[in-house]
């Protein structure tokens, strides 16, 4: 397209997925609910995983980076959709939109990562249980946390700058919850084959690689598992898998249905599957986690009976 006739847009609207106030106002509280659960829920692991010395091992390590960055992918969203709910002004500035999509694109990434590295070690826990001293010690955790870190940031800058290139005209109406890739991509007027094709390679490299690598972890800890003589040690090791595995289908279903597929074909039903990956997902997750988990559950206790104590006194 001749670049005389490509216009830069300053901001975008914001129009959510239901433009009648009534339906709105449900879905205000519903999101607000969400957001509040989700925060005080993640918080909670954090903290409870901080002040319990029991918990100071490499899988709770990673839990609570999962938390942190739920907690994170959830404040990235959430309240400036809760303002629009609210607010008869909907727009978002170019430069907010591409941020909040960097944030967005970064944290589900990051997200990915940590599920895999905690996978890792459940591997080495179960199946290697002799090594899991030394190859889970504190410094092979910060590194593999620090390439998590380092790779999605990357991933979402790459992404993020191969929008800026994309140009936007016509409609500036958005008519989803926030920024999203797919989203801005039905808007543009320029040419975007390139930066699906992009979407399409690094997303198997980044999502299907690690997907991959658990896949085969868990193949392994089951064989293991099963050659265990004791049933109450087998239930008690596959137990300590349960809750990931749970996690993994729940973020692995909702990722794959939206973006392996076509960009063509993306529809409302798909903002319905961000909507689980994006807000569902990080609010289930303490749950998930801390519903079977004895050492969990006793942390939490200790937590806040803690607080309520010195509130007594």
């Amino acid at each position: 397209m001749d670049g005389g006739n490509q216009t830069r847009i300053s901001d975008f609207l914001l129009l959510g997925i239901s433009e009648s106030p009534e339906q709105q106002q449900v879905l205000f509280w519903m999101f607000l609910s969400m957001y509040l659960v989700t925060v005080v829920g993640n918080v909670l692991i954090i903290l409870a995983i901080s002040f319990d010395p029991r918990l100071h091992t490499p899988m709770y390590f990673f839990l609570a980076n999962l938390s942190f960055t739920d907690l994170f992918f959830v404040t990235n969203t959430i309240p400036k959709m809760l303002v629009n709910l609210q607010s008869q002004n909907k727009a978002i500035s170019y430069a907010g939109c591409m941020t909040q999509l960097y944030f967005l694109v970064s944290l589900v990434t990051l997200d990915n990562l940590i599920l895999a590295t905690m996978a890792y070690d459940r591997y080495v826990a179960i199946c290697r249980p002799l090594h899991y001293v030394t190859a889970m010690s504190p410094g092979l955790c910060i590194l593999l946390l620090t390439l998590c870190w380092s790779l999605s940031l990357l991933y979402g800058l790459t992404l993020t700058l191969f929008m800026t290139k994309v140009t936007f005209c016509g409609s500036q109406k958005i008519h989803y919850i926030f920024c999203e890739m797919y989203v801005l991509l039905r808007l543009a007027c320029s040419n975007t084959q390139i930066i699906h094709i992009v979407l399409i390679t690094t997303g198997i490299f980044i999502f299907l690689t690690p997907f991959g690598f658990m896949m085969i972890s868990y193949i392994r800890i089951v064989r293991t598992i099963l050659q265990i003589p004791s049933a109450s040690s087998k239930y008690k090791a596959f137990s300590t898998c349960a809750s990931h595995l749970a996690v993994v289908s729940l973020f692995y279903g909702t990722l794959c249905m939206v973006y392996l597929q076509p960009l063509q074909s993306y529809s409302m039903k798909d903002s319905v599957a961000t909507v689980m990956y994006a807000v569902v997902t990080p609010m289930m997750n303490p749950f998930i986690y801390s519903l079977r988990n004895k050492d969990m559950h006793g942390a939490l206790g200790r937590l806040l009976l803690g607080k309520a104590f010195q509130k007594v006194t």
